[in-house]
């Protein structure tokens, strides 16, 4: 709950919440080692643990075998937490200053260039755990294919590196039989080294429907939150639950007559006399400014839909056809009851980037914490 103080008094303020349920977390990450049981799993809390709360979502993933992070500094956050499993920066590093931290942080790092190679060259007197990445047709981060064997060999003589595992990334890993999946695949086994290297390729969408890819180590993201990865199955399906439940409260209800228009730019018009709830949510907090009118929402439990334009603070619901709706009726806006997975749909994004925009004036309330 956020405290505000207010001539002397306490005042608490409880929405919007986004609720964590961290049994939710423990229970996503059983379901990857269910579906890769000869896999260890690095555990993927990039970008504030997909908008779930880094520090403690990392000590609800203590099963993990490692966290991998997007930067530096997130790893940063993680250690002076007491997080003492191994960290992977899957960036990598790119200035001395980040090497020689990563080095007093006992990191391990992603190396995916040859700058990041000559970089190690400076490094103190530490020897790093380093995954080398492969590109095998992502084209963003990674060595090609005919770069790759000499920059395996340039780590495995450098001073400054202890434990070589390979590594690549899957673009389109939820279509498993996809020709550019089945050929990332081939350009990676064809390119690593026999000699008995740990290998590493699944993300969550190939940890679910690419057995192949489930290799020494699998590294879930969005499934271990609860999101599905695959487009147009929703999580339940899959056996996930979502860990973050977005809620707030109706702070107006207003009667709004026919042909009148809710909201910035007169997107709806209504067709009958109605009742509009005003929730108290909006982009400034995460909720997209593009969403839908006809989006779903949940009043009370029970569905309805967004209407107009959504505001900087406030969203406008139609709450005609729903009986005693009243001020400070709860509103979910995804999570429990309404997959994240839907709602995006009506955003033209993905579960992931929801709960990732979850700003910092959500309040973030933690169940089933150890």
């Amino acid at each position: 709950e956020l405290r505000a103080e207010l001539r002397g008094r306490t005042l608490r303020v409880t929405f919007p919440c986004a609720s964590i349920d961290a049994d939710a977390l423990r229970d996503s990450l059983a379901v990857v080692r269910s579906l890769a049981p000869r896999s260890r799993v690095m555990a993927v809390v990039k970008a504030n643990a997909y908008g779930h709360g880094l520090i403690p979502t990392a000590r609800a993933l203590a099963g993990a075998d490692a966290f991998g992070v997007a930067r530096l500094s997130e790893g940063v956050v993680l250690r002076e937490a007491g997080i003492t499993a191994p960290i992977v920066v899957l960036g990598g590093v790119s200035h001395p200053d980040e090497l020689g931290a990563a080095a007093r942080m006992g990191f391990e790092l992603v190396v995916h260039s040859p700058e990041q190679i000559a970089l190690l060259d400076a490094a103190p007197a530490h020897r790093f755990p380093v995954w080398l990445k492969l590109d095998t047709g992502m084209n963003r981060l990674g060595f090609r294919p005919e770069e790759y064997p000499a920059a395996l060999q340039r780590l495995e003589t450098h001073r400054a590196v202890g434990q070589i595992r390979l590594m690549t990334h899957l673009a389109n890993a939820e279509l498993p039989a996809d020709p550019l999946t089945v050929h990332q695949m081939e350009a990676f086994q064809a390119a690593v080294p026999r000699q008995g290297l740990e290998l590493c390729i699944a993300n969550s969408a190939a940890v679910i429907g690419c057995p192949a890819a489930r290799v020494d180590w699998v590294r879930p993201g969005g499934m271990l939150y609860g999101l599905s990865p695959i487009p147009g199955v929703e999580a339940a399906a899959l056996g996930l639950r979502p860990a973050m439940t977005l809620t707030t409260r109706l702070v107006a209800v207003r009667r709004v007559a026919a042909g009148e228009t809710v909201g910035y730019g007169a997107t709806w018009r209504a067709a009958r006399e109605s009742r509009i709830g005003i929730a108290a949510i909006g982009y400034g907090d995460g909720y997209p400014r593009h969403m839908r009118n006809g989006a779903p929402v949940l009043v009370g439990g029970c569905e309805a839909p967004l209407v107009g334009r959504v505001s900087m603070d406030m969203i406008a619901v139609d709450v005609t056809d729903l009986d005693a709706t009243r001020v400070g009726d709860e509103v979910t806006l995804w999570g429990a009851g309404l997959p994240a997975e839907r709602v995006a749909a009506c955003a033209d994004t993905i579960a992931y980037e929801l709960v990732c925009g979850v700003s910092q004036r959500v309040t973030l309330r933690w169940r089933n914490a150890a």
